[in-house]
């Protein structure tokens, strides 16, 4: 039971009003703007805020705030920061006498300037939705006695009640359009990645996959910027027509020209027939060109004539032909520096610059190393027969010390070859390459960039993985078990790529 006396007429009125107000299906910040104003009208309870949990985050975000429009200032409190971080950590109301003399009051929507804080108490209650914390509510009074303070924080807490489940709506409403946001993003399963570099790539291929517009793809040799392309294919209207792949430093530079626009019968020798050119054949879809740093100069200018006109003439012809094709060409070059050296076009550079999107190479990638390791081993094992279990920690190091030089390609042959090695289900620091086996960090140094988060994506992924192991790949119980929400365990399941099936009808091995 919540102690306190009766409440006065005017806070059964305010009462009263508010679940009135609540059982219609009103919008969220009018009606907790509303109820915040009532108490501030019938109440003297000012300065009123209403603030939700993102638990994800691990913060606590101002929603609503009376007389004053959020976005002109983000109000944010960490888990156990200030008075409002402390009442939603433990779960329980704090009355304060004297804002001026408490440390912990931090007043970060900065509204107690113009006021004498000698004069104020403060009062923050939490919201509580099936016994688990959603957000706080606070307020301002005139400053008052403690007893008379606790009694105001006992009706604050009836009134939290009251809003608990349209906030928990709120926080609902929140989560599934952050998840949707997510899953718009989100790439194919085919590109393995999830750290926030790659998040954010995912977030660009998703923001020109449906224009036609020129796109540029650098990155390191061995990063994947052929699985991009694809991908920006895949997800455009041009979908159904063909993507065409040509290695611009893999043909001939007396070939080049009619690799690209074809040529006529005759038109040189060996020409005994007419032959389109890609450019023809990817007509209505895509055409990627990989390495285009290394096209000759000749090409470069009827390139360029592509991009600008969108027509082609075929070697030795004269017909002008119309091609509809998207461009989506690669480098693991600079070409700025190229250009600025006289061997590449700027005017073709800035044609097919409009839209460059970076491939990071593996270094970069933190805890993406041992996602795509996972994917490898289960591609292999699959390829191969064999039956893998695990890498052992050794061998887990070994892959997060690793600087790799080739990149996701280099990856993916030592996981090939450590299959193949691998004699007892076990991956072992034995099985990889001596250039791996040398690349153990000192633990004195000071940690690679990267490195913190994959050790923390790392660590939470084996968290999650042992639990759902224990709980039979039960998603509900291993979020019981790590003191979680369903929710969050099936989001980060989705996010660190965690196959929970595979662990149905399975006990951890002792």
């Amino acid at each position: 039971m919540k102690p306190g006396a009766p409440f006065t007429p005017a806070e059964y009125l305010v009462l009263h009003e508010v679940s009135k107000m609540l059982r219609r299906a009103g919008d969220f910040e009018a009606d907790l703007q509303h109820v915040l104003e009532m108490l501030h009208g019938h109440l003297s309870m000012e300065r009123g805020m209403v603030c939700l949990v993102d638990r994800d985050k691990g913060e606590i975000r101002a929603e609503v705030i009376h007389g004053m429009d959020r976005r002109q200032k983000e109000v944010k409190y960490l888990m156990g920061e200030g008075i409002t971080g402390k009442v939603v950590a433990e779960g329980r109301p704090i009355a304060v006498l004297n804002i001026e003399q408490e440390p912990l009051f931090l007043d970060r929507s900065g509204r107690r300037h113009n006021v004498n804080r000698n004069e104020i108490s403060f009062l923050c209650v939490p919201i509580r939705f099936q016994e688990e914390v959603v957000g706080s509510l606070s307020v301002d009074h005139v400053r008052a006695n403690k007893e008379s303070l606790e009694r105001k924080a006992h009706f604050l807490e009836e009134v939290a009640d009251l809003v608990a489940a349209r906030v928990r709506a709120r926080q609902v409403e929140q989560e599934v359009t952050r998840l949707r946001s997510l899953e718009t993003h989100r790439m194919s399963p085919r590109i393995i990645g999830n750290s926030s570099v790659m998040r954010e790539l995912a977030k660009q291929v998703s923001q020109v996959a449906d224009s036609s517009t020129s796109v540029l793809i650098t990155g390191e040799t061995g990063t994947g910027k052929e699985l991009i392309a694809r991908e920006i294919h895949e997800r455009s209207p041009r979908r159904a027509a063909p993507l065409i792949k040509v290695n611009c430093g893999a043909i001939p530079e007396n070939l080049i020209e009619s690799e690209l626009f074809g040529h006529e019968k005759g038109s040189f020798t060996g020409a005994i027939q007419q032959r389109l050119g890609r450019f023809e054949l990817a007509r209505g879809g895509t055409i990627f060109l990989d390495e285009v740093g290394d096209l000759p100069p000749n090409a470069q200018v009827k390139l360029l004539r592509v991009l600008q006109e969108r027509e082609i003439e075929r070697v030795g012809g004269s017909e002008t032909i119309k091609v509809n094709v998207r461009v989506i060409a690669a480098t693991n070059r600079s070409l700025e520096k190229e250009v600025q050296e006289g061997r590449f076009r700027a005017d073709l550079f800035y044609r097919l610059n409009v839209f460059p999107v970076h491939m990071p190479p593996l270094r970069e990638r933190g805890a993406d190393v041992m996602l795509l390791a996972d994917h490898f081993v289960q591609r292999f094992s699959s390829e191969l027969n064999k039956k893998l279990e695990r890498m052992d920690t050794p061998a887990i190091d070994m892959l997060m010390a690793y600087h790799w030089p080739g990149n996701v390609r280099e990856l993916e042959n030592i996981i090939e070859r450590a299959v193949l090695l691998s004699e007892d289900g076990v991956i072992h620091g034995h099985h990889l390459p001596p250039s791996l086996q040398l690349a153990i960090p000192d633990k004195s140094s000071t940690p690679a960039r990267g490195q913190f988060e994959a050790l923390v994506h790392n660590y939470e992924r084996q968290l999650i993985i042992e639990a759902l192991k224990d709980c039979w790949g039960n998603q509900s119980e291993a979020a019981r078990q790590l003191g979680t929400t369903k929710r969050v365990i099936q989001y980060k399941v989705r996010m660190l790529g965690i196959d929970y099936r595979l662990y149905r009808g399975q006990r951890a091995r002792s």
